[in-house]
């Protein structure tokens, strides 16, 4: 068993005797022993001497932090204020109310509303601007406060302040902390109702991960025969290996190579092996789908399948984070989070995308990685670094130049929550898709939305460029005059992505987290390219090389 052992600047002396390291060997722990004195003696000089007063505590804190930020964003230390955050992490619960936050242009504002917590049970609606938490007022300078001021003990309260109704509506809650579980597959069920195919997202990593993926499939497979699944690890950055070792246990068989792991050194490998039989047998077809948001655990998932043949990886490219990080508890209510590993496919791959020991004069690679062919167990060619490339690249792209600053501006949010408002007892399944469109149009004027294209912002370019040129700059104004009316032709140009957008947003007020999620299936290219995929045994198995000559 290996001793942790901690160096005090004072003792540099007793170690140089006791051990034998002297200076000129270039030993690791003389050069340890050296320089934690000399950042002993630097940090008390300053704190004794400096010209103005200095906290030692956070000044002691900033030097931690700016010798982590050499090496890699994901070793961090995690401060008294931020441990709870670690439950969250590891076992995805915490202590509150059941909402989550973020910006919308300067708002603090509720962006998801749980089911079955007090925020729900209480009146909380999402599009809620938070202005006091706690007592503590509210707004974009602080917005990092309001987690731990909502946050705590369970049986404990919290009084929130929020506007509602573009902020004409002020209400107080004095909301009760409970337990809050995070959930992991945030939706699941059969897509299209009447087939066989099963839709399953999971959104994070946290202890419970594997549990719920197994009941979700037991259930599943209790109201009919499972066809084919379509796993949606889509924005999924990641969480447990372990977890994500588990989660590949449900689809591979027995004893195939999960993923590897390897620290500074070769002897620190380690292999992880599945070691149940799947629930699922290799006649159920599986399509995978990943983005530029799935990292970690979600490409550990998404590399074994693809790897062992098992899945079709459908989307685009992953994140490409390919280092394993451990948690280790200090004094004082801290820990560091650090990474000790990289991670390998069970090809042998790679799929870290920065490598941040180039250009550093730090960190120390003693041999580099080269580069090699990966082929799977259909001898199919699959490639390390930059993330997983998918089987078969459809990317979800938003056309409109429109449709993107109509996001931008968070205008879908806020006509949502104004509709919401002041429809709150209409049934979602009956909004009329025109009616909602025009409502729209009506509110983006209210609203004084001006939208100029970025071709009218290239024409008055040029215009101001022909200043002394007058024929070439009528001839440009005739140009700038005939794109009157564009907003007009682009929102109907637009209007299908426009009113998925809309109902989307719409959806999460009136149905929820799963509702949104129902709506969007229904226009997700992804999720329809992957169901006629997996529709055609031919396309699929000629994805993955199966009974190919």
């Amino acid at each position: 068993m290996k001793k942790k052992f901690m160096w005090i600047p004072g003792l540099v002396l007793i170690v140089i005797i006791v051990t034998g390291f002297y200076p000129g060997r270039g030993d690791i722990y003389f050069e340890i022993a050296k320089n934690l004195d000399l950042l002993g003696r630097v940090y008390k000089e300053i704190a004794f001497n400096y010209v103005d007063e200095v906290d030692p505590e956070k000044f002691l804190r900033a030097g931690i932090q700016g010798m982590l930020s050499s090496l890699d964003p994901y070793t961090i230390f995690i401060d008294e204020k931020k441990i709870e955050d670690i439950d969250l992490i590891t076992n995805g619960k915490y202590g509150g109310v059941g909402i989550s936050i973020g910006l919308r242009g300067d708002e603090v504002t509720v962006v998801e509303v749980m089911d079955g917590y007090a925020a729900q049970r209480q009146g909380i609606q999402i599009g809620d601007v938070i202005i006091e938490a706690g007592g503590s007022v509210i707004s974009v300078d602080n917005i990092d406060d309001v987690s731990s001021l909502v946050k705590g003990e369970p049986g404990t309260t919290v009084e929130l302040k929020v506007v509602r109704n573009e902020l004409r509506d002020t209400l107080s809650f004095n909301l009760i902390r409970e337990e809050v579980i995070i959930k992991n597959v945030t939706y699941s069920g059969f897509f299209p109702e009447n087939s066989g195919n099963v839709y399953i997202k999971l959104s994070n990593f946290s202890r419970a991960a594997s549990d719920e993926i197994k009941k979700t499939i037991k259930d599943l497979k209790e109201q009919k025969p499972v066809q084919s699944i379509v796993f949606d690890l889509r924005g999924n950055p990641g969480g447990l290996l372990d977890i994500a070792i588990d989660v590949c246990d449900k689809f591979l068989e027995r004893d195939q190579l999960v993923v590897s792991t390897r620290g500074r050194d070769a002897s620190t490998e380690k292999k992880y092996f599945s070691v149940e039989e799947p629930i699922i047998g290799s006649e159920v077809g599986i399509i995978v789908l990943i983005n530029g948001g799935s990292a970690s655990a979600s490409e550990i998932v998404a590399g074994a399948l693809q790897d062992h043949d098992r899945a079709v990886i459908l989307g685009t490219k992953s994140f490409g984070k390919g280092l394993v990080q451990t948690i280790t508890p200090l004094s004082y209510n801290t820990s560091l989070k650090i990474t000790t590993a990289k991670y390998y496919t069970p090809t042998g791959r790679s799929i870290q995308r920065i490598d941040y020991s180039k250009g550093s004069d730090i960190i120390k690679v003693l041999k580099s990685e080269e580069e090699e062919e990966f082929f799977t167990d259909n001898k199919r060619e699959v490639y390390a670094k930059g993330g997983i490339t998918p089987d078969t690249t459809v990317e979800f792209k938003i056309n409109g130049e429109l449709t993107k600053e109509l996001l931008a501006k968070g205008l879908f949010f806020k006509f949502a929550n104004n509709y919401y408002y002041n429809n709150p007892d209409t049934k979602y399944s009956e909004l009329n898709d025109q009616k909602l469109f025009n409502e729209f149009g009506e509110y983006l004027s209210e609203e004084e939305f001006v939208y100029i294209s970025q071709t009218e912002i290239e024409i008055d370019n040029l215009i101001k460029g022909a200043a002394d040129k007058e024929e070439i700059r009528n001839e440009l104004l005739k140009i700038k005059d005939d794109l009157k009316g564009l907003f007009e032709k682009e929102m109907q140009i637009y209007k299908n992505e426009i009113l998925r957008e809309i109902r989307s947003e719409l959806a999460a007020r009136y149905l929820g987290l799963e509702g949104r999620i129902e709506e969007q299936l229904t226009s997700d290219i992804q999720i329809l390219t992957a169901l006629d995929i997996l529709a055609n045994k031919n396309t699929y198995n000629k994805l993955l090389n199966v009974n190919v000559r």
